[in-house]
């Protein structure tokens, strides 16, 4: 019996009788993260890591069916054996390890290798069969050190309030946008955050997580308390009516996807930063050879490319699934 299968419905164990990460309604569902590309709606009972549990609650509903475990905590399912390891992805982002029968298959979800102050730090787990995601796999994606580029937003955003600009700074709502958060100079000036992710937050704290706790864009707040500013926002809120109330501003965007300049005109903002929660080409090449996995399964990205590197350069053998995974990534 296989460890792992590619089903309609997504990722299977077979022998355990659990999905990860499924796109389409099952019983047992077995959740990496909550962005929206892994955890969906529908699932009958959720399993994830403990930090993932209110956000889970907030994006699914409150009356979800969810179980949590903390890292490394093991639990037995017909036989297999299942933990959660870190994956430094997000907050609450896991790998899941599944050993049976002496064989042991990781489903990796997405990860990145860079340890970022927020996220429990990415932890390379030996296996046999590996699942890894390879959003940026291409040689032209490498990352700048994140010291470096936090350095730039506060510069940048510095520079706007000395020339009488507010500073609007858009990134994902969950794992970018708290990233940044804990990054962020404050004595700079105020910092204040969109609805959506003040909700993420609030819901990260209730997990325990330490945050910066900022105020939320309101009417009630006068337009006068945002001069000098930076407001940060997902990249949903971009060219919307809400924007206004902060003119004049200059406008930012965090992605890896900014590394290419043709993106970064299309995304229509004064300045991009290459800020990824995703691991770049070295760090997965890395990742996956830290495993000593026999075999790898590409999921999402450039599978096809990343596939022939690792069989060809690597002596790997690996292989590209179609899956519905990395929809968060291109928000």
């Amino acid at each position: 019996m296989n460890l792992l299968e590619l089903t309609d419905h997504g990722l299977f164990c077979p022998p355990a009788g659990i999905f990860i990460d499924p796109w389409r309604p099952v019983d047992k569902a077995v959740v990496t993260h909550a962005h929206a590309d892994h955890a969906r709606r529908g699932m009958s009972h959720y399993l994830a890591h403990e930090q993932s549990k209110e956000v889970m609650k907030l994006r699914l509903g409150s009356d979800i069916s969810i179980q949590t475990l903390e890292y490394g905590q093991g639990i037995q399912l017909q036989g297999v054996q299942l933990s959660l390891h870190p994956a430094g992805h997000i907050p609450g982002s896991a790998q899941v390890r599944l050993e049976y029968q002496g064989k042991v298959a990781v489903v990796s979800g997405d990860y990145k290798v860079e340890e970022d102050g927020i996220a429990t730090p990415f932890e390379p787990i030996k296996c046999h069969e590996f699942v890894s995601e390879c959003t940026f796999g291409l040689p032209i994606y490498s990352w700048e050190p994140q010291s470096k580029v936090f350095g730039e937003i506060n510069a940048w955003w510095k520079a706007n309030a000395s020339q009488g600009f507010n500073t609007i700074l858009f990134a994902y709502s969950l794992g970018k946008a708290q990233r940044i958060l804990q990054h962020l100079d404050p004595s700079q000036g105020e910092i204040f955050v969109h609805g959506s992710i003040w909700s993420t937050n609030q819901a990260l704290l209730a997990n325990g997580l330490a945050l910066r706790e900022v105020p939320k864009v309101s009417q009630d707040i006068p337009k006068s308390r945002y001069q000098g500013a930076l407001i940060l926002a997902p990249p949903a809120a971009m060219g919307t009516p809400w924007m206004s109330k902060f003119a004049p501003y200059r406008t930012g965007n965090c992605s890896g996807w900014m590394q290419v300049r043709g993106i970064r005109r299309r995304r229509s903002v004064d300045r991009g930063f290459v800020l990824s929660d995703h691991a770049d080409w070295k760090g997965l090449v890395a990742a996956i050879e830290a495993t000593q996995a026999e075999k790898v399964y590409l999921t999402h990205g450039s599978t096809d490319s990343f596939e022939k590197f690792l069989q060809e350069e690597k002596h790997i053998d690996a292989v590209a699934l179609q899956t519905l995974f990395g929809e968060e990534e291109n928000e």
